[in-house]
């Protein structure tokens, strides 16, 4: 506003309103912000209780039991931590432009989003993996990709990505080379960025995404060029039993259901990581609102896990069933037959 002695007070929205130092905060109108909470508040939901029922179905149904849907279930373990714990108080960032948790819970949410992110990439690249054997060596499947086996890279998954979300953060690797830039520039009082220099953004985003991404895209070319051979001989009736004891129905199945994952995760995630690893070489000029909806767009992935499954698996729409009716409270429920092997 204009003073008598001309003086001007600048009055631009603050987060906190009586520190020095916040961070300036962009005021949604209400029309523009309700619609977005209740956005934003739908995915939470349905991302949490859609990985709820992968879990409790895998989990219940002993004929579910077998090393590729225990992969299966430490991705929606990761799905489910992701919508549980991770998007609302993105939710609240996002649409209040503030962070007001504090910068501690800020540096363990930073990392809990690094962890997530990488053990869902991590435990697609395994499944990935685990239907190389399963279509490409299938006489190998069951001695090479056991039980055990299966527990030892779900480990590897979950101790890798805790290490890297954790260690970058809290070991501050992320902005290793550019402090005096970060906390001149980027820290203030409300604000929770993950920012990464040039360095720490071209080596998350290649071990992370690019680098998993490629190997599991060449595994899935590699995998259907096997399938189309195999589909082929089948019409050799001299092979036609011994190429269908090899590849059942529900093997091919699962590895078409499970490349279409991989598809949508790297539909999603991509713009996302391409803005990320390009920020810092452009001056950090993409505009936060831009990465932070593609972020969004990104997290929505473990919202639509679960809703693969139920388009592409009989068995689980049957099993989806049986939980919301509570016929899994029956006894001998668990050994209730889903599909034919």
């Amino acid at each position: 506003m204009n003073l008598s002695q001309g003086e001007l007070v600048d009055i631009t929205p603050v987060c906190y309103d009586f520190l020095n130092g916040s961070c300036p905060k962009i005021v949604y109108p209400l029309f523009l912000k309700v619609p977005l909470y209740l956005f934003l508040s739908s995915v939470v939901i349905l991302t949490v209780f859609g990985n709820l029922f992968v879990i409790i179905i895998i989990i219940h149904f002993k004929q579910l039991h077998m090393p590729t849907n225990y992969l299966v279930l430490s991705l929606a373990i990761t799905d489910l931590l992701l919508g549980g714990i991770l998007m609302p108080p993105s939710m609240v960032r996002s649409v209040e432009t503030c962070w007001y948790l504090g910068p501690l819970f800020c540096k363990i949410h930073s990392s809990v989003d690094i962890t997530l992110c990488t053990a869902s990439i991590l435990n697609l690249c395994f499944i990935s993996i685990d239907r190389y054997y399963a279509v490409c060596h299938p006489l190998l499947y069951h001695s090479k990709i056991t039980p055990f086996t299966t527990l030892i890279m779900i480990f590897i998954c979950w101790s890798v990505s805790t290490l890297v979300g954790f260690g970058t953060i809290f070991l501050e690797l992320n902005i290793l080379g550019v402090e005096e830039f970060y906390y001149e520039n980027v820290v203030c009082e409300g604000g929770c960025v993950l920012f990464e220099s040039a360095a720490a953004s071209t080596a998350s985003s290649l071990l992370s995404f690019y680098l998993p991404g490629l190997v599991m895209l060449i595994i899935y070319i590699k995998i259907f060029r096997v399938a189309q051979k195999q589909a082929k001989s089948i019409q050799d009736s001299k092979w036609k039993n011994n190429i269908k004891s090899m590849l059942n129905k529900e093997q091919r199945k699962a590895t078409k259901t499970l490349a279409v994952v991989l598809g949508v995760f790297l539909a999603l995630w991509t713009p996302f990581f391409v803005c990320f690893f390009m920020n810092p070489f452009i001056s950090y000029s993409v505009p936060p609102v831009l990465i932070e909806m593609f972020a969004w767009i990104g997290l929505m992935n473990s919202t639509c896990n679960p809703i693969v499954y139920a388009f592409f698996y009989t068995w689980f729409r049957k099993a989806f069933r049986v939980v919301l009716s509570g016929q899994i409270f029956q006894p001998g429920s668990s050994r209730m037959k889903l599909f034919s092997n």
